[in-house]
């Protein structure tokens, strides 16, 4: 017999028909609305590089002039879209970072993080995951008067 499920949308209640068990593969009208849920998200490949620390306070402070350098250079380039710190759930260092990167491949963002300073004086082990954004929002305001810049 065949269940009828409420689904909220955006303020709306969608019934969503399925026939026999919660196991059964997902309905055409569910991958439908999928389908429509989706179809004009971003879809835009990014690279993520998660790198893992073990070096000491010591030897980051060493490598660290270098390697803002590498990433302001990135920066410069387009190459980075954002790169910093991971910290603990209370905030403190936690030796890790996290990279997200523009590439044309996995490979290209795993070339891209093996020439790090950090990676490269063995501070540093990384790996590399493909990361498609899908939805979320980038607010930006920039102030002439005072040259100033919010983002949100």
């Amino acid at each position: 017999m065949p269940t009828a499920e409420p689904l909220p949308t955006a303020g709306k209640t969608h019934r969503l028909y399925v026939v026999g068990t919660r196991s059964q593969t997902m309905s055409t009208s569910g991958e439908e609305r999928i389908r429509q849920l989706t179809q004009r998200m971003l879809r835009k490949k990014l690279y993520i590089v998660l790198s893992k620390g073990g070096a000491t306070p010591d030897q980051i402070a060493a490598v660290l002039p270098q390697h803002l350098e590498y990433m302001i250079g990135l920066e410069r380039t387009g190459v980075l879209f954002a790169s910093g710190p991971l910290t603990t759930a209370a905030g403190q260092p936690a030796g890790d970072g996290l990279t997200i990167l523009r590439a044309a491949s996995a490979e290209e963002a795993g070339a891209i993080a093996s020439n790090d300073p950090f990676v490269t004086n063995k501070l540093r082990s990384f790996e590399v995951r493909e990361w498609t954004v899908m939805e979320g929002s980038l607010g930006l305001r920039v102030s002439f008067s005072d040259q100033s810049l919010e983002i949100a």
